[in-house]
């Protein structure tokens, strides 16, 4: 019987001591207001408050009911606030990739300073598998390179970045211009806990020339890079990773074959990419990943993607350009045009 306009109008009546002042803040005809109540107040089988009285004063029922309003009405605001909040107070992430956590921590920072009521759960173990995780609902993003195809997920493309093998500086790899599969065939390749055909060196560089060195797994980035420096193996590692290592002197890099780039994104279940905290997660990543970190690109590609939509491309070609440089987008704009 009592409905939430009753409230506000009773509220307004009090805020501003007459009916004329309270139908020009709720932007309605004074008549109306006043049919308003009065059909109220018939319907109540009492009186809101004294007609023509100066200062407005209200009856006992008036004031009940404005008592009513000055405690429904904040509540009714602060539910609909929570609405427009996100529901989701924790953000359950993985990391496919070993070396992400390096600049990924500092571009939580900024995550955090704009979702300060979002909590970031880390998952992480070497036998944990994150991508079928996220598909069960167990974790809600996962850093990574590998697509699995008709998986139900939806991959977001963060920054592209090359692949460089590591070795010491005195390594005899070190003087050669161009380094070929055959090349790594009598050498220890250390390489991070995870299945081989993973790998982008093992799946684009070694495999397909049917060179199988032998590996050995090291757990962290830090340790792999002093036993590459120690000439106890090579490794290949994303370029951004090892920038600073080169700097110093520490190690070297060269580029295996004719290159090798490779991209990383952040999956979610497909439709969950539109959620305002995911939405802002990726967005936050891929800004502080190509803002501050050497030798990436943005995998975006905005200004190339919209061409490619406006050529008529494939979807797969327009949603998703080939990783690296972006000429091989254009090639493929070029194709159709």
């Amino acid at each position: 019987m009592i409905e939430i306009k009753h409230l506000k109008t009773l509220q307004a009546l009090r805020t501003t001591g007459s009916l004329a002042g309270a139908a020009a803040q709720l932007h309605q005809t004074q008549s109306a207001l006043s049919h308003q109540f009065s059909d109220l107040e018939q319907r109540l089988g009492f009186r809101l408050f004294v007609r023509k009285s100066q200062p407005l004063r209200f009856t006992p029922q008036g004031e009940i009911l404005l008592q009513l309003a000055e405690q429904v009405l904040p509540q009714i605001q602060q539910a609909l606030q929570a609405c427009h909040e996100p529901h989701q107070a924790t953000l359950r992430i993985a990391i496919e990739c070993h070396s992400c956590i390096q600049w990924l921590t500092p571009a939580l920072d900024s995550f955090r300073s704009n979702w300060p009521q979002v909590v970031v759960d880390f998952k992480s173990g070497v036998t944990f598998d994150p991508q079928p995780a996220l598909q069960q609902g167990e974790l809600d993003i996962v850093l990574t390179s590998d697509i699995l195809p008709r998986s139900g997920l939806h991959y977001s493309p963060l920054f592209d970045f090359e692949v460089r093998l590591v070795m010491a500086p005195d390594h005899p790899l070190a003087a050669k211009a161009v380094i070929t599969p055959e090349d790594l065939a009598d050498e220890t390749l250390l390489i991070y806990p995870v299945q081989r055909q993973r790998m982008d060196i093992w799946r684009h560089f070694l495999q397909p020339a049917g060179v199988s060195p032998s590996l050995k797994s090291v757990d962290n980035t830090l340790l792999l890079i002093q036993m590459v420096a120690a000439r106890m193996g090579i490794a290949a590692l994303p370029h951004w990773v090892v920038e600073s290592f080169e700097r110093q002197q520490l190690i070297v890099t060269r580029t295996p074959g004719e290159g090798l780039w490779s991209r990383l994104y952040a999956a979610v279940r497909d439709g969950e990419q539109r959620q305002p905290v995911i939405d802002a997660f990726i967005r936050s990543s891929r800004q502080h990943a190509c803002e501050q970190l050497p030798f990436v690109r943005d995998a975006s590609f905005p200004a190339l993607r919209k061409i490619a939509q406006k050529s008529n491309l494939p979807d797969q070609i327009a949603r998703d350009p080939p990783p690296g440089d972006p000429i091989p987008l254009v090639t493929e704009i070029k194709k159709y045009t």
